[in-house]
């Protein structure tokens, strides 16, 4: 079954370096991210209610971008990333975030989930 790409760009009031740190080390996605994160290597676990994801990390360019293929989804292409994004002109930062969902109904469902993860990065980070 294919799944569904999508897209969302999300405003951040902090700058780029900072947001690295919090994307990119796993005490720092604890904070915002899941309930516990551990790593080996490029192997990452993500626990949230008792619950264990896991992932490996595919791509980690240094105050740019991180992105992660969960490894129950072997059999497809889908990842997630989170990528930093400065506007050439204003500077305004924002997190552009690339997942993938299962169906319609899944997409929005997950926008949902990622618009709350950030709103408890910037409440974590006081942007």
């Amino acid at each position: 079954m294919n799944k569904i790409k999508f897209e969302l760009e999300i405003p951040v009031h902090a700058s780029p370096q900072m947001l690295y740190q919090y994307i990119s080390s796993p005490s720092n996605l604890q904070e915002w991210f899941a309930d516990k994160v551990n790593s080996r290597g490029k192997l990452y676990s993500f626990i949230w209610d008792g619950e264990e994801e896991k992932a490996e990390l595919i791509t980690k360019k240094s105050d740019d971008r991180i992105r992660f293929k969960w490894l129950e989804s072997e059999g497809d292409d889908s990842f997630f990333e989170i990528k930093i994004e400065v506007d050439a002109l204003t500077k305004d930062v924002s997190l552009i975030i690339t997942d993938f969902a299962d169906d319609e109904e899944e997409v929005e469902a997950s926008k949902q989930l990622w618009e709350n993860q950030i709103d408890e990065l910037r409440h974590t980070i006081g942007a």
